[in-house]
């Protein structure tokens, strides 16, 4: 496997069937044969302060990453549903032109630092259009939020089981994530999914871990999602100490097909 700066190759028992390197040319916006890219400023479903633009000064390729800024920006005319808006950043997701039931889903990202920031690295049900959330299914592969700095969280929402009652585990380093680049991945097949942080094995869900009568979702194709939010109930607000602009830089995202017989 190339970890950065080259072509995404098979991994041992793994076929790799989809991938962004994000190594377009210093300048170029979001790969949209690859991409959607969403925007808006009605709070997300979490009260969230940002207004996401289609921007380059929001998402956009600097050679070797994709860089997702979020910034402290009044843009004239702009409102949010608190008001003008005050931040702006982006979100991007492959909703209809990429959606995958089973596999490994991996990203290299370097995360941004600060007090109501929330990137995240996650995964909607493909039919999300016809039964909305959370009947869709979530998987979060990384969620972080800046007052955590060396934590971050994967978790499942579904029917019984969404917002504050997910099903979640954490993980945390000796060191802030804001330092280097890590490596987020899930394993998923049937009736199972597991988290890795570099390659470290930190979850395991199946539906033995769902409420009594809740229902296990994870049986269908999903779609990818990659944002930098700022603020919302879970996160807070920005303070004093948070310093904008605030980039996570994503060097890939790669996804993967089993092909042994495990």
């Amino acid at each position: 496997m190339v970890l950065s700066g080259g072509l995404a190759q098979d991994l041992p028992g793994w076929r790799l069937v989809w991938a962004d390197e994000f190594n377009l040319p210093l300048g170029s916006p979001v790969d949209r044969s690859k991409w959607n890219v969403e925007t808006g400023g009605w709070g997300w479903g979490n009260s969230e302060l940002q207004l996401y633009t289609e921007s380059t000064l929001n998402a956009v390729h600097d050679g070797r990453n994709l860089v997702i800024t979020a910034l402290e920006q009044r843009l004239p005319g702009a409102r949010c549903w608190y008001g003008p808006c005050r931040y702006t950043s982006a979100r991007i997701n492959t909703r209809g032109k990429f959606e995958q039931r089973y596999g490994r889903f991996e990203a290299r990202i370097k995360l941004p630092r600060g007090q109501g920031l929330w990137p995240a690295f996650w995964m909607l049900g493909s039919n999300f259009g016809a039964v909305r959330w959370p009947n869709c299914g979530e998987i979060d592969i990384m969620e972080h939020i800046g007052r955590e700095p060396r934590t971050v969280h994967g978790t499942i929402h579904g029917p019984g089981y969404s917002g504050g009652e997910g099903i979640s585990k954490s993980y945390t380093l000796a060191a802030d994530f804001a330092d280097k680049f890590h490596v987020f991945a899930l394993e998923w097949e049937p009736g199972a999914l597991r988290w890795y942080v570099d390659g470290v094995h930190y979850q395991t869900r199946t539906p033995a871990d769902l409420p009594e009568d809740a229902r296990w979702v994870f049986d269908q194709p999903f779609f990818i999602i990659l944002n930098l939010a700022v603020g919302g109930g879970w996160p807070g607000v920005p303070d004093a100490s948070t310093r904008f602009p605030q980039r996570m830089l994503v060097d890939y995202v790669r996804v993967y097909e089993r092909v042994d017989s495990r």
